[in-house]
């Protein structure tokens, strides 16, 4: 069973929340709430607002055991943002841009990851990843394999006008 819970227009730009939501991503709640308790960021209460507002709705809405819920997806999306201006000198207006942030945390109990298509971290990690045998010709797979040089670009040399200053340019 999943439980979503939406926050929509955290006056906080989405640059600084994702970096306490990528804190709670793929954790137990209970340890989520724990990290979030001791995170001294401005969004950091905002998001445990909204993390224990999901719990509570799977506990109460779906009779689910707080122990048992895992964070299953946890993202910042940008929102609308707020235009204004800042007096400069001579009578110059200069743009600013408040960015707003809307948060979505999308709690599981373990059950339904595999019908959703999100794999578990764990089961990406148990899996082996089979790499090809390569004989000494340098064949892997039937077909052959070759390495690249890199090719250094010629060097050019500019002089200024002045005369007597060298400048050498190498194009990267």
């Amino acid at each position: 069973m999943q439980v979503k819970a939406i926050l929509r227009y955290l006056r906080i730009a989405p640059r600084k929340t994702r970096d306490v939501v990528d804190l709670i991503r793929n954790k137990k709640a209970v340890d989520a709430q724990t990290i979030l308790s001791f995170t001294v960021r401005k969004s950091a209460p905002m998001i445990l607002r909204l993390l224990n507002s999901a719990i509570a709705s799977a506990e109460n809405t779906y009779k689910l055991n707080k122990e048992d819920l895992i964070v299953l997806r946890a993202f910042v999306d940008e929102g609308p943002r707020l235009k204004r201006s800042f007096p400069m000198s001579r009578g110059r207006a200069y743009p600013i841009e408040k960015r707003v942030s809307h948060i979505t945390i999308i709690l599981s109990d373990g059950k339904e990851v595999e019908n959703t298509g999100i794999t578990e971290v764990k089961a990406k990690k148990a899996e082996e990843v089979k790499v090809p045998a390569r004989s000494a010709t340098g064949v892997a797979g039937g077909k052959k394999v070759t390495k690249t040089k890199a090719v250094k670009k010629p060097a050019r040399v500019a002089t200024s006008a002045a005369g007597g200053v060298k400048k050498v340019i190498r194009k990267k």
